[in-house]
């Protein structure tokens, strides 16, 4: 258990390192928070992959946020499984190999402009 403790630990210093290498936020005083907007609270996500890798992500608490003021468009990049079977099917006809592969902080990676926060 003590292990788990400093692995966890090493996970969530990963992603705090991930976010702050892709300058995904900004750090503010409470005193520049408007008084008319709430701070949203963030939560820890703990995950043991199957390979045995600890796992940590940050994650906004989405039910506390407002559509509209707190955000207006969602996104997840993700394959539909006809897609995934299309492309299987290709892949198995021209002797092609398929690879999985797994992006450390793939979500970080999106650019928002200025009036899309």
């Amino acid at each position: 258990m003590a292990e788990d403790r400093v692995g966890w630990g090493s996970a969530e210093r990963s992603e705090i390192d991930n976010h702050a290498n892709n300058g995904s936020w900004t750090l503010v005083d409470r005193s520049d928070v408007p008084s008319d907007r709430a701070i949203v609270r963030l939560i820890w996500v703990y995950k043991r992959k199957r390979s045995g890798a600890l796992k940590a992500r940050l994650c906004v608490q989405g039910c506390a946020q407002v559509h509209g003021v707190d955000y207006d468009q969602t996104f997840c990049a993700t394959m539909r499984p006809t897609s995934l079977r299309s492309l299987a099917t290709i892949a198995n006809s021209t002797g092609m190999n398929m690879r999985r592969w797994d992006f450390v902080a793939a979500y970080l990676q999106g650019d928002l402009e200025t009036n899309e926060v």
